[in-house]
């Protein structure tokens, strides 16, 4: 990802006010939306904020779904544009994600996730797995995600978000948690008007002097278009993997890796300082573009005397793409609270030491030791 030029002097900020002003830094020019907790500071701040630029969009929609199909519209007419809400939003939001996916039209979309399935609790989780990575609308579409793990990221990942949108012309989620779009930290805010805006030709603009109409459809009768415009998706997905970025801590000794993101990859290295302390080689492995996935560097650690725990706020959903990872070279194990429920550094520990005198018991049955 590209370098973010960023203020000299920190400000003290709210996860979802870092997003919402980093935003405005990048050059918004609309923002469509409905209020839902963990994450309606975003539309507040930008609400807020909104007669001081007068060049930006700023409207509360009547609902998820008229956001999302007001994003399409605007992004089709060649704006920069954003969206947020948190898990049952995002889910109204689904089939207009679909359609942006088969028209190429590029968007950010902010998922400040809570716990569920259903209108569950305002705690945060990270239960949207599946359906940001996976594409939880339907057909063979992906979008960008890419997983904060701090306020200072729920800033940046705002200008990676459009970069990226825009370059591969498909949505970009940035999936976060509550606790995330709550919290405050010190952030770096990027710099405004630092970030390139690339040329739309594509946009629907009307006929000009140099060109016919555009027309922006995801709809193609003959299954033979339909097959063609799927294709062409799928080679864009393949150029993308070319932007897969994850961060690696204390890995080059480890013999237990951890496996985490957002809000659980924080909590992660708590538990790795702790064990280190106590004699247990323990890595992070923080994947930061869940889609696509840092397959490639997982598998690099893969091997007999290794083991992986993936730590995740929910049932059990990026341990699936860690187990395809590791293609059975090693043990993957998983630790996950859900319905808002956080994981303790304490509780992950247990999991840790268990796992290490087992590792101990096999290396020396295997004769590693």
């Amino acid at each position: 990802m590209s370098e973010i030029q960023h203020d000299e002097t920190p400000k003290l900020m709210k996860g979802n006010e870092a997003l919402a002003e980093a935003s405005l830094r990048a050059g918004l020019q609309a923002y469509f939306g409905y209020p839902i907790t963990p994450q309606s500071e975003i539309l507040e701040y930008l609400a807020e904020k909104a007669p001081e630029h007068t060049e930006v969009v700023v409207l509360q929609a009547e609902s998820e779904i008229a956001a999302i199909n007001m994003v399409y519209g605007a992004s089709g007419a060649g704006a920069r544009v954003m969206t947020t809400s948190s898990s049952p939003g995002i889910s109204l939001m689904q089939e207009g994600i679909s359609y942006m996916a088969a028209s190429e039209l590029p968007c950010v979309i902010a998922n400040v996730q809570r716990g569920g399935p259903g209108l569950g609790t305002i705690q945060p989780a990270q239960g949207d797995y599946f359906q940001a990575t996976k594409g939880g609308g339907h057909g063979d579409y992906h979008m960008i995600v890419l997983a904060p793990s701090s306020v200072q990221e729920m800033a940046d990942f705002v200008f990676d978000g459009f970069r990226l949108a825009e370059e591969y012309r498909m949505p970009a989620m940035i999936l976060a948690d509550g606790a995330l779009g709550q919290m405050m930290e010190k952030v770096y805010l990027p710099k405004a008007g630092t970030l390139p805006k690339k040329e739309t030709p594509w946009a629907t603009v009307g006929k000009t002097a140099s060109r016919e109409r555009n027309y922006i459809t995801s709809l193609h009768i003959e299954s033979e278009k339909m097959e063609t415009v799927n294709l062409h998706l799928q080679d864009t997905y393949r150029k993308l993997k070319q932007e897969v970025r994850c961060e690696l801590t204390n890995t080059a000794d480890a013999d237990i890796f951890l496996v985490a993101f957002g809000l659980s990859a924080r909590i992660c290295n708590k538990v790795m300082d702790i064990a280190r302390a106590k004699g247990i080689n323990v890595g992070v492995i923080r994947p930061i573009t869940l889609y696509p996935f840092p397959y490639d560097i997982i598998a690099s650690f893969a091997g007999p005397a290794k083991m992986f725990l993936t730590v995740e706020m929910n049932a059990g959903q990026m341990v699936e793409d860690v187990r395809l990872a590791v293609n059975g070279k090693s043990p993957v194990y998983f630790k996950g609270r859900m319905g808002g429920m956080i994981p303790t550094p304490e509780e992950i520990m247990l999991e840790v030491e268990a796992m290490s005198e087992k590792q101990q018991n096999l290396n020396q049955s295997a004769g590693y030791l």
